[in-house]
C-alpha cells in the first residue's frame, strides 16, 4: 500500500512538474510576443510574477510573420528582475523579424452617392456613382473606382445612363495637372498609370491620347494623340495628330513625325519631328517671319527675329524684314513691369525704304523711324513725387509710308505729340510743387517740330499773411493772398531733317519768367462777389535782339546779343459778378413742370500800363525814317507792351434746365434734366482806344440731347462794325452803314452722335472704350471714324478689338438681338469775314459695326465732303470667327491710301505663325 502510495506520489509529481514546465513554456511564448508587440505587458508581467513561473528559456523564438508584423512599433524590451542571470540574459537571442513597410504613405479617402462594397478576402474596395478618392494630392472622380489593397492600385471607368449614354468621366488630379479619361489606373507606390483616351489642358493647348502611359509626376507617352487649341477637344476644327509624343506638363510636348488634320481632313502640312514649349512662364525663343511679295519692293520675309525673356519684370523683342529689292528694316520692342511700382513699354522702329531700281529713273533711297515710350508709375508707390512718359516722335513720313503697318488714323490727323515729366511735391508750409517737362510737337503735313527741353515750374501754395491758418477768411483784408509762380523754358522750333543735329541746337531759345499774383474778394450788398487781383512779372533772357540798318545791303538786320538782360511788368484786374435764377412754371399735369434759366453776369476792368523804356528806335531805310522796336520781342515769352490799355469786359453765361414728370409713375420726385450746358456771351470796350473800341462779341453754347447719346456745340462771332469795298474794317458801327445790328464773320457747329445696341438694352458699351487703342497711341482717334490701324507684326489683334468673345446676343432663331454700334461726327465752318458768305467746310464722318450672325462681323468707316462733293476716306471691315481660327479681310476701295489685306489663321498666340495672309499697299507710298 505504502509502496503504491509513493508510486502514486512520484507519478503525481512528474505529471504536476511536466505539466508546470508545459505551463511555463507556454507563457514564455506569450510573454515575448507581448513584448515584441507592447501588447499586455502591464497585466500579463505581474500575473505571471506572482505565480513564480517566469521562466526563460534558451530555445529560439519562431520565426514565422504575424499579421502584427505591419504595425510600426519598437521590437526590444529591456526587463531588470532579480531572478534572470546575466548568462541568461545573454542566451537571450534577439529578434530577426524585420517590420514590413507600408506601401501606402498617406491616408485613402474616399465617399460615394449609391454604395461603398468593401471586399475583406479580395482585399478590394468599391465605389459606384459620383465616387471620389483622396490621397496625398491626388484626386480621382469618376462613375465607378475600385481600390485594390492587395496591388496597391486604383481603377476608375464611366457609367452608363438609361439611354446608354457614358456619364461620370474620371477626372485625375495631381497638384495643377488635370486629365479627363475613360478610364485610368493608377499605382499609389510606383505612381505610375495607365490612361485611356485622356483629355488635358495645358495652357492654350488640349491634349487628347488613344493611350497614355504616366512614368512619374512629369512625365508622359502618349500613342496616338491629338493635340489643338480648340476648345472641343473631342470634334475639334483642327488639330495635329501624332503616333506618339513624350508630353511635360507644363514644360513641353515632343513629338516624332506630326500631321496637321484640318476637319478631320488629313493635310500636307506636316514635320517630322516637332517640340512645343508649354511654361506658364514667358521663354526665349525665335519667331518665325511672315514671308510674301508686294509689286514695289519684291519678295520678303517680316517681323522675324528673337524673343528674350529677360526676367519677369523685363522681356524684349527684335524683330527684322527683308525684300528682295535691298529695303530692310528692324525694330526692338521692350516691356517692363515692377508691381506696385510702375510699368510701360519702349518700341524702335527703323526702315531702309528702296524704290525703283538703282540707275533708272524713279530710283529713292528714304530712312524712316519711329520711337515710341510709355512709362506710368504707381500713384501709391510715390504719392509725393510722380515720373511719366508718352512718346512718340520719329519721321513725319513714317506712318504714311511704312511697310509694316496702315494707320489711317494718324495719316488722317497730322500730328505727332510727346511728354515725359517729373513732379515733386514738397510738404512744407506753405506747399512746394516742383516739376519738369520735355515735350515735343511735331506736324506730319509741314514737317515742323516745336519741342521744350525741358519746361521747368515751380509753385508756391497761396498764403494769406492777414488771416490765421485755421481762422475763418472773410472780407477784403483776411481774404488777400499771394503766390508765387517760377516758369523756365528751353525751347526749339526744327525740322525733322535737322533733328537732334548741330543746326537744331543752335536755334535753341530760353527764358525764365518770375510771376507773382496778388489777389482778393469779398461780398458787396450780399449778392454781388467783388474779386482785385494785381499781377507782377519779371522776365530774364540770355539772348537779345539789336536792329540796324545796313546801308551796303540796303536792309535791317537783327543782330543777337548774348548776355543777361530781363524786363518787368504788373497790371490790374477787378471784376464784380452776380447770379440770377428765373424759374418759369407750368402746369404740373403737364410733361414739362418748370423751367429754370440761371444768369452768370460779369463786368471786369482791366489796366495794364505802357513800358515804353524797353523799347528803342532804329532807322528802317537810308532816308531816315525811323521805327521802334524792343530787343525783347523775339523772347520766348515775347516782350513788353508800350502802350497802355483800359478795357472793360462784359460776359454773360447762360444754363437752362427742365423739370419734367419722370415715366415711372411710382416716382414723386420731377425728373431734372438739362436742356443747354451753357450759352455764353463776351465782348469788350477799349477805354484808351481812339477807334475800334468794341471787340467782336463771342458767342458759344452746347448740350447734350437724345440722353446724352448726342453732343452738340456751336459758336460765331459777331463783329459791330462795317467794312469798305475792299474789305478792310471802317471805325464806324454796322447799323450806321445800313446794316444789321452786328455782323456774323463766322460761325461753326459740330455734331457727334453715338449709339449701340447695347445702350438700348441698358448694358456697358465695352468695346468702343478700347477700341483702336494702338491707333490712338500712335497719334490717331480713339473711336474708328477715320478706319482701324492695321499693325503686320501684331498677328493675334483682331480689326474689331474683341479678342476676348463675350456672351452672344443672338437668342433664338425667330426673336434675336443683333449687336451693333454707330458713331456720327458732323462740322460745319461758316465764313464771312470779308463778305465771302460762303460755307468753307461741312463734312460728315460715320462708322458703323455690326454681328450679322454669332460669327460675321462687318465693319464700315466712310464719310462724305459736302463742299468738294465727294466720299471720303472709306473702309470696309469683314471678320469671320471660326472658332479656333479667325479670317479678317479689310479694304479701303479707292483714294490715295487704296489698300487691302487678307488674313486667316488660328487664334491662339501659342500658334500664331499657322497663318496665311496677303496684301496690297498704296501707290508711290514714297513721299
Amino acid at each position: 500500500m505504502v509502496i503504491i502510495l509513493l508510486k502514486s506520489y512520484f507519478f503525481l509529481k512528474i505529471a504536476v512538474s511536466l505539466w508546470l514546465q508545459k505551463l511555463s513554456h507556454i507563457f514564455t511564448k506569450i510573454v515575448f510576443i507581448a513584448l515584441r508587440t507592447n501588447l499586455f505587458y502591464i497585466v500579463l508581467a505581474p500575473f505571471l510574477l506572482s505565480l513564480g513561473c517566469w521562466q526563460l528559456h534558451s530555445q529560439e523564438l519562431p520565426t514565422k510573420k504575424t499579421s502584427f508584423s505591419t504595425v510600426k512599433q519598437k521590437d526590444s524590451l529591456t526587463v531588470t528582475t532579480k531572478n534572470i542571470s546575466e548568462k541568461e540574459k545573454n542566451n537571450i537571442k534577439k529578434d530577426t523579424l524585420k517590420k514590413k513597410k507600408s506601401a501606402l504613405e498617406g491616408k485613402i479617402k474616399y465617399k460615394s452617392k449609391e454604395y461603398v462594397k468593401l471586399d475583406n478576402k479580395k482585399k478590394i474596395t468599391i465605389l459606384k456613382d459620383e465616387a471620389e478618392v483622396y490621397y496625398k494630392d491626388v484626386e480621382l472622380k469618376s462613375g465607378i473606382i475600385v481600390i485594390n489593397y492587395d496591388k496597391d492600385e486604383v481603377y476608375a471607368g464611366r457609367l452608363k445612363d438609361s439611354t446608354g449614354k457614358y456619364i461620370q468621366y474620371p477626372i485625375f488630379k495631381q497638384g495643377s495637372n488635370i486629365v479627363e479619361p475613360d478610364s485610368i489606373r493608377f499605382n499609389f507606390k510606383t505612381k505610375k498609370a495607365l490612361i485611356w483616351n485622356s483629355r488635358t489642358d495645358q495652357g492654350e493647348f488640349r491634349i487628347k491620347g488613344e493611350v497614355s502611359k504616366r512614368e512619374n509626376d512629369s512625365v508622359y507617352f502618349i500613342k496616338n494623340a491629338r493635340f489643338t487649341t480648340s476648345k472641343n477637344i473631342d470634334n475639334p476644327e483642327y488639330y495635329f495628330k501624332a503616333n506618339k509624343i513624350k508630353f511635360v506638363p507644363k514644360k513641353k510636348v515632343v513629338t516624332g513625325l506630326t500631321n496637321m488634320v484640318i476637319a478631320d481632313v488629313p493635310t500636307p502640312i506636316g514635320v517630322p519631328f516637332a517640340f512645343f514649349p508649354m511654361t506658364e512662364k514667358a521663354t526665349s525663343g525665335i519667331i518665325m517671319p511672315t514671308y510674301g511679295q508686294t509689286n514695289q519692293q519684291g519678295y520678303f520675309l517680316q517681323n522675324g527675329g528673337y524673343y528674350f525673356a529677360i526676367s519677369d519684370k523685363l522681356d524684349l523683342a527684335v524683330l527684322g524684314d527683308y525684300y528682295t529689292n535691298g529695303s530692310y528694316a528692324f525694330r526692338t520692342e521692350t516691356n517692363y513691369a515692377k508691381r506696385y511700382k510702375y510699368r510701360g513699354n519702349f518700341n524702335f522702329k527703323y526702315e531702309n525704304q528702296i524704290s525703283g531700281e538703282r540707275g533708272l529713273p524713279g530710283y529713292g533711297k528714304t530712312n524712316l523711324y519711329n520711337l515710341q515710350w510709355s512709362h506710368s508709375p504707381d500713384i501709391k508707390a510715390t504719392p509725393n513725387s510722380r515720373f511719366s512718359a508718352s512718346v512718340n516722335l520719329g519721321s513725319s513720313k513714317y506712318y504714311q509710308n511704312s511697310f509694316n503697318q496702315l494707320n489711317n488714323a494718324n495719316y488722317l490727323n497730322n500730328t505727332l505729340s510727346s511728354s515725359i515729366s517729373y513732379s515733386k511735391t514738397f510738404n512744407s508750409v506753405p506747399q512746394v510743387n516742383l516739376s519738369l517737362t520735355a515735350s515735343h510737337s511735331q506736324n506730319t503735313n509741314t514737317k515742323q517740330i516745336n519741342m521744350t527741353l525741358p519746361t521747368l515750374q515751380l509753385g508756391v501754395d497761396r498764403i494769406f499773411p492777414f488771416a490765421s491758418r485755421e481762422g475763418e477768411k472773410k472780407g477784403i483784408i483776411k481774404n488777400f493772398n499771394l503766390t508765387y509762380n517760377l516758369r523756365g523754358e528751353n525751347r526749339v522750333l526744327t525740322t525733322d531733317s535737322l533733328f537732334f543735329k548741330k543746326e537744331m541746337f543752335q536755334n535753341m531759345q530760353n527764358g525764365l519768367q518770375h510771376n507773382i499774383p496778388l489777389s482778393t474778394n469779398f461780398k458787396l450788398m450780399r449778392y454781388f462777389s467783388v474779386t482785385a487781383s494785381s499781377n507782377y512779372n519779371e522776365t530774364w533772357y540770355l539772348k537779345t535782339t539789336r536792329k540796324q540798318f545796313n546801308s551796303k545791303l540796303n536792309k535791317v538786320e537783327d543782330l543777337e546779343k548774348n548776355g543777361f538782360d530781363a524786363f518787368r511788368t504788373y497790371d490790374f484786374s477787378s471784376s464784380i459778378g452776380t447770379t440770377i435764377y428765373g424759374t418759369f412754371n407750368f402746369k404740373k399735369t403737364g410733361k414739362i413742370q418748370s423751367i429754370r434759366h440761371t444768369m452768370r453776369p460779369n463786368i471786369g476792368y482791366s489796366h495794364t500800363p505802357s513800358f515804353e523804356q524797353y523799347y528803342d528806335t532804329y532807322a528802317i531805310d537810308g532816308s531816315g525814317k525811323m521805327a521802334t522796336y524792343t530787343r525783347f520781342e523775339k523772347g520766348i515769352f515775347g516782350g513788353p507792351s508800350n502802350s497802355k490799355n483800359n478795357n472793360l469786359n462784359f460776359s454773360l453765361s447762360n444754363t437752362f434746365e427742365a423739370k419734367v414728370r419722370d415715366k415711372d409713375t411710382t416716382k414723386v420726385e420731377a425728373k431734372k434734366i438739362m436742356l443747354i450746358n451753357n450759352l455764353s456771351l463776351s465782348t469788350s470796350y477799349n477805354i484808351q482806344a481812339d477807334s475800334l473800341r468794341w471787340s467782336p462779341v463771342r458767342v458759344s453754347g452746347g448740350t447734350n440731347l437724345f440722353k446724352d447719346k448726342l453732343s452738340v456745340n456751336f459758336g460765331m462771332t459777331l463783329n459791330p462794325y462795317a467794312i469798305n469795298k475792299k474789305g478792310e474794317q471802317m471805325d464806324r458801327f454796322n447799323i450806321d452803314n445800313g446794316g444789321s445790328l452786328f455782323r456774323m464773320t463766322s460761325a461753326n457747329i459740330t455734331l457727334n452722335y453715338s449709339l449701340s445696341s447695347k445702350e438700348l438694352e441698358g448694358k456697358p458699351n465695352s468695346t468702343q472704350n478700347n477700341l483702336n487703342n494702338k491707333g490712338l497711341r500712335n497719334g490717331g482717334r480713339p473711336d474708328d471714324l477715320f478706319g482701324s490701324t492695321t499693325d503686320f507684326s501684331d498677328r493675334n489683334r483682331s480689326q474689331f478689338n474683341n479678342d476676348e468673345k463675350e456672351e452672344s446676343d443672338f437668342k433664338g432663331f425667330y426673336k434675336l438681338s443683333i449687336p451693333w454700334d454707330l458713331r456720327m461726327a458732323y462740322s460745319l465752318t461758316y465764313d464771312n469775314n470779308q463778305r465771302e458768305n460762303k460755307i468753307s467746310q461741312s463734312s460728315l464722318m460715320f462708322s458703323g459695326n455690326v454681328d450679322i450672325s454669332p460669327k460675321w462681323k462687318v465693319g464700315l468707316s466712310s464719310g462724305y465732303d459736302f463742299i468738294k462733293s465727294g466720299v471720303t476716306f472709306t473702309q470696309l471691315r469683314f471678320q469671320r470667327d471660326l472658332l479656333s481660327w479667325r479670317m479678317d479681310f479689310n479694304w479701303t476701295p479707292f483714294g490715295d491710301r487704296a489698300t487691302w489685306y487678307y488674313f486667316i489663321g488660328i487664334s491662339s498666340s501659342a500658334l500664331s505663325d499657322i497663318k496665311w495672309d496677303k496684301r496690297s499697299l498704296p501707290d508711290k507710298r514714297l513721299q
